[in-house]
């Protein structure tokens, strides 16, 4: 099974391998990383995360977390809802409070 990692800078934790194109929810926990998930859906903004990372290390967000975004985090091109995100490569992600 292919993996990738996932970095949080400026905290704690550890570095975490991820199954490709996983739910990050089902692996990212408080236990292992600084990321809150609270409707899993995409309609809280709990998960509000800005990427660092390649262009093509996570699937576009569809239409309707670019929605959320818009209202979340307006004029943030980095700006994603964690539990929305597929990852297809290496990145590093930081929270972020909406607005």
């Amino acid at each position: 099974m292919s993996t990738v990692r996932i970095e949080f800078p400026g905290t704690r934790f550890e570095a975490q391998e991820v199954p490709l194109r996983a739910c990050l929810p089902l692996h990212l926990t408080v236990q292992n990383s600084p990321l809150l998930f609270g409707c899993r859906s995409g309609l809280c903004g709990t998960c509000l995360i800005e990427v660092e990372s390649a262009a093509d290390a996570a699937e576009p967000p569809r239409a309707d977390e670019r929605e959320a975004l818009e209202l979340y985090a307006p004029g943030n091109p980095r700006a994603r809802l964690a539990c929305q995100l597929v990852p297809l490569g290496a990145m590093k992600v930081r929270k972020i409070a909406s607005a």
